[in-house]
């Protein structure tokens, strides 16, 4: 019998997975009220789905897993189920789908989530590995999460007025620390095997060999990023691998996603205003080979994906790996900037109670950050509970990327987890900093 308030309570595992799932449904609706009808069910771009998709298809992968795979019920609405699999229809096509309309989508969703909190008071949260520590629960409100920020991307590719409002970050001083640190050599624990809403890609905790490196302090900013533009690094092929080169040139991109320059300046458009783009802010709306290229004309290099979460996670006193940079403890509004709190990301520099032990910034939060590495799977790697979350997804097509970004919210956002792209990608909330060998 565990404790009551103890982690692994009944009761607080109950208590956890309903505020989670609360908080997504509640960011769903904020996303899908702030528009008319038309803005929903337009495709935006035919990189990502209508508003419309995403809505019923947070509500049918909840019915799928929590009230089919968790609780054994009969399909609710079975004929919908190739309509909303994600792998079925790739995004480009779905407008033509006979998708619900959003008043349908929204009534579906509400009554499956109604259904689903059922489950969740008599679940006994043991038994199986779908339902131990509530794993189920923390998995759907993940993926809501995920299609959230996968809906706020939508956004800021939608044309028009702004529809979505937030304060900005506190304003923060200039950062004058250092510009970075050293992360000593030698081994560390990668991935978790204790973490019970870890997804699978990963597990297990296993040990991992880093030599020594320098890691950026901060996320590479507009101003610095800018030098490089100026510099005529877009029309340099010295720092773009083959395949960079060709896309860039074939795009004719010359500057970040929703970047023009104006009478000398640069501006940006984000969700419906267009300002100048703020020197101090962390670089948004970069792919992969922007990022390799500009940090080869620094003359630095991405971070492997193992170098990230070392620093993100390894503390060289105690020789731990933690949760996240600042300890074990969830991420507050102190920590970092996450969950949509924000529309931008903080002035590079900020949120100094989230550092590393180290002293790097801002690695949970703000931006996701580009890394070297192709996704693998780690030893031992095990599909859970469905080889389409992960499996599918290995091999050198998609590059690596690590932290969250304002976009994310907490409970999809820790120090192991992995989220993974295309190279060509500037639609995400991507950024990166830059990494150096130790002994160069």
């Amino acid at each position: 019998m565990t404790d009551p308030g103890s982690p692994t309570d009944p009761d607080t595992l109950r208590a956890r997975a309903l505020d989670a799932l609360t908080t997504a449904r509640e960011r769903t609706a904020l996303l899908t009220t702030c528009v008319d009808e038309p803005d929903l069910t337009a495709q935006h771009s035919p990189l990502m789905s209508p508003l419309v998709w995403d809505l019923a298809h947070i509500g049918n992968q909840e019915e799928l897993w929590l009230l089919r795979a968790v609780a054994g019920r009969d399909a609710m609405r079975p004929e919908i189920d190739g309509l909303y699999d994600a792998f079925e229809h790739p995004r480009a096509e779905r407008p033509s789908l006979p998708l619900l309309p959003p008043d349908e989508a929204r009534r579906y969703a509400s009554e499956v989530r109604g259904r689903a909190l059922d489950v969740l008071e008599s679940t006994a949260f043991r038994g199986s590995p779908l339902t131990e520590a509530g794993f189920a629960f923390g998995m759907i409100a993940q993926h809501e999460q995920q299609h959230d920020e996968t809906m706020l991307i939508t956004h800021q590719l939608r044309k028009g007025p702004a529809a979505l409002t937030a304060p900005d970050p506190a304003p923060a001083p200039p950062f004058t620390g250092p510009a970075e640190v050293l992360v000593p050599g030698g081994p560390f624990t990668m991935g978790t095997s204790a973490e019970p809403w870890a997804l699978d890609n990963e597990r297990p905790a296993h040990e991992r060999l880093v030599p020594s490196f320098y890691l950026d302090t901060t996320p590479v900013t507009n101003a610095a990023y800018q030098a490089f533009i100026e510099d005529g690094g877009y029309g340099d092929e010295r720092w773009w691998t083959a395949e960079g080169w060709d896309h860039i040139r074939s795009h004719a991109i010359e500057a970040p996603l929703y970047w023009r320059r104006e009478q000398g300046q640069w501006l940006r458009r984000r969700f419906g205003v267009t300002e100048p783009v703020p020197p101090n802010e962390p670089v948004l709306h970069v792919c992969w080979y922007e990022a390799d290229a500009y940090a080869r004309w620094a003359g630095r290099r991405l971070p492997t994906e193992a170098e990230w979460e070392k620093a993100a996670r390894h503390d060289p006193v105690t020789g731990r790996s933690t949760r996240y940079p600042w300890g074990d403890a969830d991420p507050t509004p102190e920590h970092a900037n996450l969950g949509q709190r924000h529309l931008r990301p903080a002035p590079a520099g900020s949120y100094p109670a989230g550092a590393s032990p180290l002293g790097v910034r801002q690695l949970i939060g703000d931006v996701w950050e580009w890394t070297s590495s192709d996704l693998e799977p780690y030893p031992g790697f095990t599909a859970f509970p469905y080889k389409e979350y992960s499996e599918v997804f290995f091999g050198p097509e998609h590059k690596v990327l690590r932290g969250g970004s304002f976009a994310v919210d907490p409970v999809a956002c820790r120090g192991t987890f992995r989220n993974w792209d295309y190279p060509i990608r500037r639609q995400i909330f991507s950024g990166f900093r830059t990494a150096r060998s130790g002994d160069s």
